[in-house]
């Protein structure tokens, strides 16, 4: 990252549905002065942002950070496009964990920090109502 550039940041299972988690991530990032680049395949546009339908449409050779919303199986299925991403930081959020998501993106070298990536940034999912 550049000293001038947004730090960059996918949220994966991004949703235009305000009270969830994946939404709320969406703001918060944009609220702490991310660039956001929410990930969902059925491509609705979320919050004004362009929706992208995967982690490889996103027009970056490496972001920031990824943060994961979506259910575990649906996690091992993404981690190869995790890893061609070249992302030094990938938050698995509550519920997108699984023992065996973590150990199959360990053997492939990725970094997972398992916690609430909206927290990460000094607030709390409550204050995006």
């Amino acid at each position: 990252m550049t000293s001038n550039a947004k730090p960059t940041v996918a949220i994966l299972g991004a949703s235009a549905n305000r009270h969830k988690f994946g939404n709320k991530s969406v703001r918060a990032h944009l609220e702490c002065g991310y660039e956001v680049f929410p990930v969902n395949p059925r491509g609705q546009s979320i919050e004004g942002l362009t929706t992208y339908a995967s982690l490889a449409a996103i027009d970056r050779p490496q972001l920031d950070r990824i943060s994961v919303y979506v259910p575990p199986e649906v996690g091992l299925e993404l981690l190869e496009s995790m890893l061609e991403k070249g992302t030094p930081e990938i938050w698995l959020n509550p519920g997108s964990e699984s023992p065996e998501l973590i150990q199959r993106g360990r053997e492939l070298g990725l970094a997972f920090v398992v916690g609430c990536s909206i927290v990460d940034l000094g607030v709390t999912p409550d204050q995006f109502p």
